[in-house]
This record gives C-alpha cells, sequence and structure tokens, in this order.
C-alpha cells in the first residue's frame, strides 16, 4: 500500500467534513439496541458479537445473552457451559471465552467495571487495539479512533489508496489517519459514524455515493474507481475436509457426546460433539469403527446406518458431514462423555456442525418405519 497522505482532508476543512459526518449518523444511524445504553458492559459485548457477524444475527442473541448475564457480575460467576449454550450458533466461540475470561478479571481486578485505561482494556483476554478503542471512546468518551474493515475501506477511498491495508504497516498508517480525523469532543459518536458509513454506504460492492457525506472530499469517488479499492485480499485456498461421526442411540433415545479439545474437536469449536474424526476414504465406516475403539474404547457391534450428510464451513475449511447412526442395547461409557437424548441438543453447548448432525440423525428417525426415537 502506498504511504498515505496526512491528513486526508484538507486542515481548513476538517471541521466541515467533521460536523457533516456526525450530522448525517444523527439522522441516518440504525435503531440498534447498544446505542440505546452508556453501561460499557454492554457496549463491550455488542462490539465482541459483532465481530465478523451481521448486524441482524447478532440483535437476537444480544438481548437473550443480557436476559440471562445482564452484567459483567452475573457473567463472570456463570457455569462455562450455560455461557456457551446462550452463543451456540453465533461462532467464533472463542470470543464468548475470553468474554468469561475478561469477566473475571474484570470483577477481581477492576472492582466489576471495564476499565477506563488503555492498557489495562488491552490485557483483558479478546480485547485488541479495535475493541478498547470502541468501548472505551463509546462508554468513557476517550478520544480514541476505532479502525476495523468499515473504517479502513472509507479511508482507503477517500485517500483513493491501492494495496492491502491490512499488509504490514500499512494498518497502522492507517490508524494514524483515523486518530487525525477523530472528532476530539465526540469520539463515541464519530466512531460510530465512520463505522456506519461503511456499514451501509461505503460498502464493499455498489457504494452508494451519491448519498455520501464525505463524497466531496473521496478522491476514489472523483476517479472513478471506489468499487475496485481497497485492492482484493489474497484469500486462503480452501481445504476441503470429511468428518464421519458416529451418532449412538440406545433404546431410550439418548445419545452420546464427547468433548475433544484437539484434533477434529477444534472443527466442532471444543464443544460437546458426536465422535468424530477426519477420513479420506469415500466411505467412513472402518475408520470410524477404528477411531471408536482406540480413542474411546467402544467396540462397536452391529450396522453404520449412513445419515444424510450436510456441509459446514469453518474458516478457510469446507467440511463434509458424513454422519452414521449406530443403534445400541447400551450406550459406552467413555470418559469426558454425556448421554443426551438426541432431541435435546438445543439445550447443550453445541456447535452449528454439531446440530446439523443431530438434524440429519432426526431426519431419518422420523422417516423410519421402526421409528427408533421420538423427536
Amino acid at each position: 500500500m502506498r504511504s498515505v497522505s496526512l491528513p486526508l482532508i484538507p486542515s481548513r476543512q476538517l471541521h466541515i467534513f467533521r460536523r457533516r459526518m456526525l450530522s448525517w449518523f444523527a439522522k441516518h444511524k440504525r435503531d440498534l439496541p447498544w446505542r440505546h445504553t452508556g453501561d460499557p458492559y454492554r457496549i463491550w459485548l455488542s462490539e465482541i458479537m459483532l465481530q465478523q457477524t451481521r448486524v441482524a444475527a447478532v440483535i437476537p442473541y444480544y438481548e437473550r445473552f443480557l436476559a440471562s448475564f445482564p452484567d459483567v457480575q452475573a457473567l463472570a460467576r456463570a457455569r462455562t457451559d450455560r455461557v456457551l449454550t446462550s452463543w451456540a450458533g453465533l461462532g467464533y466461540y472463542s470470543r464468548v471465552r475470553n468474554l468469561q475470561r475478561a469477566a473475571k478479571e474484570i470483577v477481581a481486578r477492576h472492582k466489576g467495571r471495564f476499565p477506563r485505561e488503555h492498557e489495562a482494556a488491552l490485557s483483558l483476554p479478546g480485547i485488541g487495539r479495535y475493541t478498547a478503542a470502541a468501548v472505551l471512546s463509546i462508554a468513557y468518551g476517550e478520544p480514541r479512533a476505532v479502525l476495523d474493515g468499515n473504517v479502513a475501506r472509507v479511508l482507503v477511498r477517500i485517500g483513493a489508496q491501492h494495496g492491502d491495508p491490512r499488509a504490514p504497516g500499512a494498518w497502522r498508517k492507517l490508524e494514524t489517519v483515523a486518530q487525525s480525523l477523530l472528532a476530539q469532543d465526540s469520539p463515541g459518536d464519530w466512531n460510530q459514524a465512520m463505522m456506519e458509513l461503511g456499514a451501509t454506504v461505503c460498502t464493499p460492492k455498489s457504494p452508494q455515493c451519491a448519498g455520501c457525506p464525505a463524497a466531496k472530499w473521496c478522491r476514489a469517488r472523483k476517479l472513478g474507481i471506489a468499487e475496485d479499492l481497497p485492492s482484493p485480499r489474497k484469500k486462503r485456498a480452501a481445504v476441503e475436509v470429511t468428518l464421519a461421526a458416529a451418532v449412538f442411540l440406545d433404546p431410550r433415545g439418548r445419545t452420546l457426546l464427547v468433548r475433544q479439545l484437539s484434533g477434529e474437536g477444534a472443527l466442532f469449536s471444543r464443544m460437546w460433539q458426536f465422535p468424530a474424526l477426519e477420513i479420506t476414504a469415500a466411505d467412513g465406516r472402518s475408520a470410524l469403527a477404528s477411531h471408536l475403539r482406540d480413542q474411546f474404547g467402544a467396540a462397536v457391534k452391529g450396522n453404520f446406518i449412513p445419515l444424510a450428510t450436510a456441509r459446514h464451513a469453518v474458516t478457510f475449511r469446507n467440511i463434509r458431514l458424513q454422519p452414521f447412526l449406530i443403534r445400541v442395547a447400551r450406550l459406552p461409557i467413555v470418559d469426558r462423555a454425556r448421554a443426551v437424548a438426541l432431541d435435546r441438543l438445543g439445550g447443550l453447548p453445541v456447535s452449528n456442525a454439531t446440530r446439523k448432525i443431530g438434524t440429519a440423525a432426526i431426519a431419518h428417525g422420523r422417516n423410519a418405519e421402526d421409528r427408533p426415537f421420538n423427536a
């Protein structure tokens, strides 16, 4: 990325630019639940949930999570499985694990209040430069500019800068630019205005330049290259993965879930899952049987009934889920396992991949003539 000119806006026009941005935000900002509070805990929660997740998907999770954990003290003392269950389906589960770890630290070291000091905020689990700036500016009025993907896109287009903004050194230059533009007397509203502009007007495709409050100063618009910026990032090549999974089923309609903290467990977000392993052969029966015997001491006798396959994606991995139903008179007794009713997975901390496997098993049961379990 070529050097960014500082500032992007001529100094004599900077106050006009700031006033226009803040006025636009006041008129056009979306009505979002976390914009009706000054509580740093709620603002922090929203920022964590919004990482790599659409606003529409976040809102119901945000409201349900607060109903269960209304303050940082409630989150800190809650059982981890209950916290994970409240997050289940939102994805990127390291976010909520770090959220609870940070909550415990805030209660133990900061008297139950998100710290105002920048370095103290950065020391919390899961808090980076962006999140610290967002919470401190919105909750406490600290003059720290945020830089996320939306803000970076706005800045890159205003300056008509080519190259990958996330390349080494480029991101820090953009942080300097963002700080130079910050409205010092309204940092919270300013940061939200910049993020809102990138999310709703200066979008990756088909930016609405005609309605943009920054259009007067946007070099990319003047050059007709707004939609070409930022330059496309080099994406990591997708990896195809096939996972075979065992859905045990006893006469009471119960199945077996395990917790694997490494290997395939990472693809199930290290939450409760069906026993599974990565396979290379087209048919995973024999590999799965060996895995169940070697890893869990479960010598399986009987048929492996193939269930409907499903697709799942985790970061750069495209996963094909190949589940098998295994009817047993008694569930195997293994370490780090629990027996649960197959139709009660929704009340447990499980990933979407596990839900898809469970759905395939329930659908099979509904279609089977002998109806092996109640659903």
